[in-house]
């Protein structure tokens, strides 16, 4: 096969030089011969879709530890995770492993956004490739420069429009894995535009750091407010990717950086935890800075400054609401179970710190039990039971001593002084 695709580089190589239209079709035939095994081996051990996910644990059922965060209280409801949509933009050592994690999570929908190419085109290698791992995922590969004036208009275009399958309208996050600035900032006026949530991610050029930032049109800082690595490291982005430096790179940063992002992602969209507004990380010191980050009133970017306005103007009413759902659960939580045999309907307040001990358990030894000198083998007690009353010793008393007994001992101790 390695050979093949060599013989097929240098054939392209001479066709650059001197265009033949049957050399080309010759070409495109040997390519699908190629193609054809693979895909039927890739289709041979492939699993097929499934319908529902199934939190029964056994060995066909690909969900079962996923589903078990459900049945562990972490989230209530994970198959939720089918209905949501999720645009990645860069392929790369950081984009590559998020989307992979969220195809093993089981995310409904994955737009991918690159324009290099491994051979073929990044987007078409990871959509070949995670449709293996997860074939219940839909897919979608997009082949461009989002920072040219058609790739700005084809990449708004898709995160407004419905999916192939008519399962979702638009994407519920964006998830921002490029490695330059003016990329960012292309995700950041488009994001804007639509007032659609998204995070950055990035990882710096000496491959030992990284972050997370949690961007909401409005409420939170956008990326032209205040650029993260300027916040958190003073290198201006515009510096990076410069011309003939070669950034490091590590993978295991790069990992690391993913994991937090799609972890993040996942708090977002299935609504459990605390999700992180912004998160660093150094890999020398493991050290993970947090902080929030307000929105700047004059910001460069017109978009930004709109959607504030906009917040401005409905944050009352989102604030009575929070006040509202605060004060229902505050209620809810007072709520304790009243005894059974309570004919005043009177609660029990039992403080955190007291050892609560079922009456009706007989099996359960109590160390509140009273009136029992049993103890487990090898224990004995230094100080009496306090549960039992101890009788007072009575003091020995001996009788009356005679005027002889005192002579004699007058004896003894004057013969012991002139001694």
């Amino acid at each position: 096969m390695e050979e093949e695709l060599r013989a097929l580089l240098r054939d392209l190589d001479a066709l650059k030089q001197r265009p033949d239209p049957a050399a080309i079709d010759r070409m495109r035939e040997r390519v699908a011969g190629m193609v054809t095994p693979v895909a039927v081996a890739a289709g041979a051990a492939a699993r097929s879709k499934i319908k529902d996910m199934s939190a029964e644990v056994v060995d066909s059922n690909p969900y079962s530890r996923l589903m078990a965060l459900q049945r562990m209280g972490i989230v209530d409801n994970y198959e939720r995770i089918r209905d949501y949509s999720v645009a990645i933009v860069g392929i790369g050592g950081v984009g590559s492993v998020a989307a992979e994690m969220l195809t093993r999570c089981g995310i409904g929908r994955l737009l991918l956004y690159d324009y290099d190419t491994v051979g073929m085109t990044k987007t078409d290698a990871a959509v070949q490739t995670l449709s293996g791992i997860n074939p219940d995922v839909a897919l979608e590969s997009y082949s461009l420069n989002i920072t040219t004036v058609k790739g700005f208009e084809t990449f708004l275009g898709s995160l407004k429009a419905r999916s192939s399958d008519g399962h979702n309208t638009g994407v519920d996050l964006v998830l921002s894995c490029v490695d330059n600035y003016e990329a960012r900032m292309v995700v950041n006026q488009a994001c804007n535009e639509l007032g659609q949530t998204w995070m950055e991610s990035g990882v710096s050029e000496d491959a030992v750091s990284g972050h997370i930032q949690l961007l909401v049109p409005g409420e939170t800082a956008c990326f032209a407010c205040a650029p993260p690595l300027v916040v958190a490291s003073g290198v201006d982005e515009r510096t990076l990717k410069r011309e003939g430096v070669c950034a490091a790179s590590l993978p295991t940063t790069m990992g690391v950086v993913a994991g937090l992002l799609v972890q993040n992602a996942l708090k977002y969209l299935l609504k459990f935890g605390q999700v992180s507004p912004y998160l660093g990380y150094n890999s020398l010191k493991d050290y993970f800075p947090t902080m929030e980050m307000k929105p700047n009133p004059q910001c460069s970017n017109p978009a930004c400054v709109q959607r504030q306005k906009e917040y401005m103007q409905l944050k009352p009413a989102r604030d009575a609401a929070a006040k509202a759902k605060m004060e229902a659960e505050a209620s809810a939580a007072d709520e304790c179970p009243v005894h059974l045999d309570n004919d005043w309907n009177i609660r029990q307040v039992i403080p955190h710190d007291c050892i609560v001990v079922d009456d009706s358990d007989t099996a359960t030894p109590s160390i509140l039990s009273t009136g029992t000198d049993s103890l487990p083998e090898g224990l004995v007690r230094e100080l009496p039971n306090a549960d039992s009353y101890q009788e007072p010793v009575a003091p020995v008393t001996s009788g009356a001593i005679d005027d002889d007994d005192l002579e004699e001992l007058q004896r003894q101790l004057d013969a012991l002084n002139s001694s």
